[in-house]
């Protein structure tokens, strides 16, 4: 699927506010209502909008301690990553995993409410996980930028 101006301004204005009504969007960018939602849908159908969501703030939900954890795996095969993959799925705690070139094989981000916290989740679910070698964690001491927003 092409993405012209139309589409980027669709795309960019969603991303700043997924809660946008369709006619809303369609005043914004003066077009018929009709031609937005077609557009909208055909983007949706296409999965450039994989799925529309709400950023919760996790201070105010008592989730102040993020982690980046960059583990190794013992073995590289492609069955064991594969099992790691799918261990790591429902932990919920996990909000990003990245499969990495370098000394690392994976890069997770973790949030949980506090340092103890991290390391029930460290001593019983990380480490649980079968073929973990190496796993180096570094504490979040502030955010500099946090953004969404992909550039368009």
């Amino acid at each position: 699927m092409k993405l012209d101006k139309i589409n980027k301004k669709i795309l960019n204005l969603l991303q700043e506010n997924t809660s946008i009504t369709n006619a809303e969007l369609a005043e914004t960018l003066k077009l018929p209502a009709t031609t937005v939602f077609d557009r909208v849908k055909k983007l949706e159908q296409n999965g450039i909008i994989a799925k529309k969501v709400a950023l919760v703030n996790p201070e105010k939900i008592g989730k102040e301690t993020i982690a980046f954890v960059t583990l190794s795996l013992n073995g590289h095969s492609a069955e064991n990553v594969k099992k790691f993959w799918k261990a790591i799925e429902n932990i919920p705690e996990i909000l990003e995993c990245y499969h990495v070139s370098g000394e690392s094989d994976f890069i997770l981000k973790v949030i949980v409410e506090n340092v103890r916290a991290y390391e029930k989740f460290l001593l019983e679910k990380l480490t649980a996980i079968e073929n973990i070698g190496k796993i180096n964690t570094s504490f979040v001491m502030s955010t500099i930028k946090y953004q969404t927003k992909i550039p368009v």
